[in-house]
């Protein structure tokens, strides 16, 4: 990582940052080990490779296809090892310890609770398991010196058809745990209008939701997503892009859906690394999420699926540092924006800008302050 320039956060620094994290799928995030450990313990028999490090490799490398429906393939595996109580309190467990050790002090995690139904657990038990991992990843993480607070999304897959009992299911959680709802899975022949009713019912619960939209499928996806379901955030929504003409002398020209995102401050979940992978982006230099921060659209930036792109926040923040020589500062306003765009209480929202997020920052700034001080009381000669 490049770190000529005085304002250029070191690694360290990245890590230690308070870091806010709106989309991450559960079973995109699971250790290796875990999924090896899972398969044996129940009995799943289709892994690739039993070797936790070579097991790793290959979900990276499936995942590098160019094509979100072979990423989305990989997915039968970590979901395959998902299909019981105990799985499930694990896999939500190491979630949380492991965001936490990479700073992140907020997250809201999301999975669908459909499709963990095969060894009998019902939609309930699902929720119930996932809640306690979580809670117990969140006091192994304080034991451990660190603090994160985990809200769970309930996602709906848009290919089936139970999306109004998961958003049902998410209503009657929202204050045990879950946060808010999704749809997911692949876009192209599954418009967001397929989901109409879940959606009108949550805007009449007073509920939140995000839809994944202009990831693989461009503006019609995120026009349907917010002028006719009403999404409060956009999961990915990198082909806004397509709405926006850079000119020939610099100059910058919006779309009316462009224009009404960024004058709306509607959220952007932004996942550079998968976006590479499902072919979004040809790299992070030329990513949209560059330009999207000039203007000052409401970007985050997220992991999406920790395991089938080796990422993690630190290292989601890290490309950009190198990308765009983005300075601590900078990696403030993401943290702030993702914050602001929660789906919890505002006062509670404020309360983690204020009292973590702005302080991790300052503290980490002043860092330099003092090794500029350090450094140059050392160069002065001594006159003694």
């Amino acid at each position: 990582m490049t770190s000529q320039h005085q304002n250029t956060p070191s690694w360290d620094q990245i890590h230690r940052a308070p870091k806010v994290l709106l989309h991450d799928h559960l079973d995109g995030g699971l250790r290796p080990g875990t999924i090896v450990s899972l398969a044996r313990e129940t009995g799943y028999s289709h892994l690739p490779d039993t070797d936790p490090d070579k097991l790793g490799i290959w979900f990276r490398e499936a995942a590098d296809s160019g094509s979100l429906e072979r990423y989305l393939e990989t997915f039968s595996h970590t979901v395959g090892v998902m299909q019981t109580r105990d799985a499930l309190v694990r896999v939500a467990a190491e979630c949380a310890e492991d965001l936490a050790e990479d700073g992140v002090v907020y997250a809201e995690v999301r999975y669908a609770p459909e499709q963990h139904l095969e060894g009998g657990l019902t939609l309930e038990e699902v929720v119930e398991a996932v809640n306690e991992g979580f809670r117990e990843g969140e006091r192994r993480a304080k034991a451990n010196g660190h603090r994160i607070r985990v809200g769970a999304l309930l996602t709906a897959m848009r290919h089936a058809a139970r999306s109004l009992e998961i958003a049902e299911l998410a209503n009657r959680y929202r204050d045990l745990g879950v946060v808010g709802f999704d749809i997911a899975g692949a876009e192209a022949g599954y418009p967001p209008t397929r989901h109409l009713d879940a959606f009108e019912y949550l805007k009449r619960e007073n509920n939140h939701f995000t839809i994944h939209a202009g990831e693989a499928f461009g503006l019609p996806s995120i026009w349907q997503a917010l002028q006719w379901c009403g999404a409060d955030r956009l999961g990915h929504g990198v082909r806004i892009i397509d709405d926006i003409e850079v000119l020939e002398d610099g100059s910058v020209q919006l779309g009316r859906l462009a224009s009404y995102v960024r004058d709306k401050r509607i959220p952007l979940e932004m996942c550079p690394s998968s976006n590479l992978q499902t072919g979004a982006a040809d790299s992070y230099a030329d990513h949209p999420i560059g330009l999207l921060r000039r203007l000052h659209f409401r970007t985050t930036v997220n992991t999406d699926n920790r395991l089938m792109s080796g990422t993690s926040m630190s290292r989601e923040f890290e490309h950009l540092v190198d990308a765009f020589g983005y300075t601590l500062d900078d990696l403030q306003w993401f943290s702030v924006n993702a914050m602001k765009s929660a789906f919890i209480p505002f006062d509670e929202r404020l309360a983690m800008i204020n009292d973590v997020i702005k302080p991790g920052y300052a503290e980490l700034k002043s860092e330099w302050l003092f090794r500029q001080t350090a450094s140059t009381s050392a160069s002065v000669p001594d006159e003694g």
